[in-house]
């Protein structure tokens, strides 16, 4: 499992999960928004995402930490 906060949300990975390449994607209140598919940057969950969210996982994929 992985784990990282970063602008205000928390991103957890399981390793090995279910196909498509996921992450949750936590608020502040520590509540589910959605999931994230990490191929397309689609929301699994919801029609749609704050870009925000989308900008995080970005720059953490160029890190190497997703």
């Amino acid at each position: 499992m992985g784990r990282v906060r970063r602008g205000g949300y928390m991103f957890l990975w399981w390793i090995g999960d279910h196909s498509p390449r996921h992450v949750h994607v936590f608020g502040k209140n520590g509540r589910l928004i959605t999931r994230v598919n990490l191929e397309t940057l689609e929301p699994m969950d919801v029609g749609k995402m704050d870009h925000k969210i989308a900008e995080l996982i970005r720059a953490l994929q160029q890190e190497g930490r997703l």
